[in-house]
């Protein structure tokens, strides 16, 4: 007999069960499950003493099975319809996934969209089993080149493991990177969109408390996607084996200077656009998520637009907290700095203000160690001096009220990459910034990645209450990704996340990106210049003098 506990609830057995069979039984809608912390899919069988937490998709893992299991789902319908097509997907707008297809005459209409619905409609509705099978390379190997699935075999050459896991599904086999439901029924919900020249597909998002958000189109940031599809294609670097090419031809460092030469490029663009435009601009505000790169961009920037004749000043946000037992509560009762209310907004526009028409301002000092503002420096500037700041909230209106919206420019950051695992498995660009964090936080931090962890799904939920919303406002949208910085990376990430210990409750996403990582050759640090926006995460910098 062993004793299975479920909510506070326990549980007596005396013989094993099956995860999705005893979700059934206690009434639980569930998608996956963790056991003794650890996650597992709902097919697992248990018959041992455990507790188990039975996750729904306003659950961030629940989430990334749900969207993983959805991808099976999408590809499989479609070489039902059209054995001869080709599926790559990638990031799209509203937080959605692309889909784009090759390799049929049929065009991606609305009679497309139609059919492939009533495809994955019916196979959900059948809800056919989910098997998940291990196979030799060899087996594999011969899976995937009968199924045209040459990117697939390109990666396999780069797993250390002789075996392949795979799941099958009535005849389709595939595998999607990532732990899956454990049969089509669970797949209900999801919306396709056209989305020229491709169609998007949205799924339930754990923000959002497992709804599906209505669809907002994003020009700017679809732009963006574009363009970084564009950039992989042209640097040669659209899947980790592509980029492991660079390694193995001893092309790197040509794709190393053509990564930064990029970020370079679009620096220039930058300044020459706010030399254009400085007659009117007095406010410069920058902001996106966590680890974007926003500390070196707005250095880097500051220089950029000096070679121009412009001295701008840069003032920190930080230092306009609130004394920390004024700030508002977040849900667990502690205080939520990531809140604008926690900013001392009137007092910010006040000296915004001051400084725009030529007074004399003593900008604050928030002491971190105190919780509270002490005494900082006095500041005045000219007609001619634009003012830099960057932050979470630097793109929200309120923050920068005092100053006309048409002298301010306003610039979005983030790292999105469109470089995939295989075809069918993009890299989500949250995974490079965890990993960015999880490196900086353990290097300069001493911060464990366990904590790095903890505070990840808080991190992303102020992502969406504060920064997404506004990012379409921005004048500019810098693309902060480094195609190559994966393989710089990994060095450094590697033993911070191989000393999570296998009971530590974050051991499986820290594993999951110990195996994504080991698919990347290493690439020398010493090829990445001084002053590279990487360098704020791995060290080195010039800029940071870190």
């Amino acid at each position: 007999m062993f004793v299975v506990k479920v909510r506070g609830e326990e549980y007596r057995f005396d013989e094993k069960i099956v995860l999705k069979d005893l979700a059934k039984q206690l009434g639980i809608k569930c998608y996956v499950a963790t056991v003794n912390n650890r996650l597992r899919e709902l097919n697992y069988y248990i018959n041992y003493d455990c507790e188990v937490e039975f996750l729904d998709l306003d659950n961030f893992d629940a989430v990334r099975v749900y969207e993983t299991s959805l991808r099976y789902l999408i590809i499989m319908a479609l070489e039902r319809l059209y054995p001869e097509i080709r599926v790559r997907f990638s990031q799209s707008v509203s937080r959605s996934l692309a889909c784009h297809v090759e390799g049929i005459k049929e065009k991606v209409d609305a009679k497309f969209i139609e059919t492939l619905e009533a495809e994955m409609r019916a196979i959900v509705a059948a809800d056919y089993h989910i098997e998940r099978k291990k196979l030799s390379r060899e087996e594999a190997n011969k899976i995937y080149s009968a199924k045209g699935y040459h990117d697939k075999n390109e990666i396999i050459k780069y797993r250390t493991e002789d075996t392949v896991n795979v799941y099958q599904c009535q005849d389709y086999i595939n595998y999607m990177f990532g732990y899956m439901v454990p049969s089509t029924g669970y797949l209900e919900r999801f919306k396709l969109h056209l989305y020229h020249p491709s169609f998007i597909v949205q799924y339930p998002r754990a923000e959002l408390g497992g709804k599906i958000p209505p669809f907002e189109d994003s020009p700017s940031f679809g732009r963006m996607l574009r363009q970084a599809r564009e950039w992989s294609a042209l640097c040669e670097a659209d899947t980790i084996a592509h980029l492991n090419n660079h390694v193995e031809n001893k092309t790197v460092v040509d794709l190393v200077q053509m990564c930064e030469m990029k970020h370079n490029n679009m620096l220039a663009e930058l300044g020459l656009k706010i030399k254009e435009e400085i007659g009117d601009i007095r406010l410069i505000a920058i902001a996106g998520p966590s680890c974007a790169g926003k500390t070196t961009f707005s250095k880097r920037l500051r220089i950029e637009l000096m070679t121009r004749g412009i001295r701008p000043v840069q003032i920190s946000i930080d230092d306009y907290y609130l004394n920390r037992e004024q700030a508002p509560l977040d849900a667990h009762g502690n205080p939520d700095l990531e809140h604008i209310e926690a900013l001392d907004i009137d007092l910010f526009n006040r000296h915004l203000l001051a400084l725009v028409q030529g007074e004399e301002v003593e900008i604050p000092h928030f002491d971190f160690r105190l919780g509270k503002r002490v005494p900082g420096y006095k500041l005045q500037i000219d007609e001619k001096t634009p003012i830099i700041i960057e932050g979470i909230h630097a793109l929200n209106e309120r923050l920068t009220a005092a100053i006309p919206k048409h002298q301010k420019f306003k610039i979005y950051i983030s790292p999105t990459a469109q470089i995939n695992i295989d075809n069918h498995n993009p890299i989500i660009a949250s995974e490079i910034r965890m990993l960015r964090r999880i490196v900086r936080d353990a290097k300069f931090r001493k911060t464990p990645p366990s904590e790095t962890f903890s505070m990840w799904a808080s991190v992303r939920r102020g992502e969406f209450t504060w920064i997404y919303p506004y990012q379409e406002e921005a004048d500019y949208i810098f693309n902060s990704e480094l195609t190559y910085e994966l393989g710089v990376m990994k060095k450094y990430a590697l033993p911070v996340l191989e000393s999570i210990d296998r009971n530590n409750e974050f051991f499986i996403p820290a594993n999951r990106l110990v195996k994504f990582l080991k698919y990347f050759k290493d690439i020398d640090d010493g090829f990445v210049p001084c002053n590279s926006l990487l360098r704020e995460f791995i060290g080195g910098s010039c800029i940071l003098r870190r």
